[in-house]
């Protein structure tokens, strides 16, 4: 039992260092902030259930995929970091990305990307989903599951309260936001381009 326990809290230290629901949050209220409560919560509920359900398909299947088309962890890396790099250059110019800005279904595409992809189900958080589960064991694969459903319920409640803090701080502690947020997204883009493409050239040589 003891080990039961142990591993659940590995389990979600690894996911909440990985996916990160603070810094999150922040992005989220720079992405989302001029939006009502009701589209916030549609928002973040949307994010959150395609985050879900992606780490759920990579957690039972996702060597199967990768090996099905040939794709690797440094690739999506590299993919993941360019769009999250677009995502935060377009912020530190003090506006939402063009990535999401399509008109008439705007907050859709949003908590699709950058939201829910690759932000929360991002590169890294897919290579821990698939290492946690990788023993092939039922118990494994339920514990990854189950704890990353709850960082996902905790996740969830920090984004609907993010306008709490957004009526604290006004329009100009949220362009503020937007700008820092959109400097750490624009790094984080790097690294993952960075870890990815030094990952390539290590398999090369």
């Amino acid at each position: 039992m003891n080990d039961l326990y142990t591993q659940m809290i590995t389990v979600f230290l690894g996911f909440f260092a990985i996916m990160n629901p603070i810094a999150n949050t922040a992005a989220f209220a720079g992405l989302a902030g001029d939006k009502s409560k009701a589209e916030q919560v549609k928002i973040a509920a949307k994010s959150l259930i395609i985050t879900f359900m992606v780490i759920l398909v990579f957690s039972l299947l996702g060597k199967a995929i990768f090996h099905l088309f040939g794709i690797t962890i440094s690739a999506l890396r590299i993919t993941g970091g360019i769009l999250v790099f677009l995502v935060g250059y377009h912020m530190l110019n003090g506006h939402g990305s063009k990535l999401h800005s399509a008109e008439g279904d705007q907050e859709t595409d949003m908590a699709v990307s950058p939201l829910a992809v690759p932000l929360l189900a991002g590169p890294g958080t897919i290579a821990t989903a698939m290492n946690y589960s990788s023993t092939g064991e039922l118990s494994g694969i339920l514990i990854t599951i189950g704890v990353f459903a709850v960082l996902c319920f905790i996740t969830f409640i920090c984004f609907i309260f993010s306008s709490n803090i957004l009526a604290m701080i006004g329009k100009s502690g949220l362009s503020i936001i937007t700008r820092l947020m959109g400097l750490i997204l624009a790094v984080i883009g790097t690294q993952m381009v960075i870890v990815g493409v030094s990952a390539v050239v290590k398999a090369m040589g």
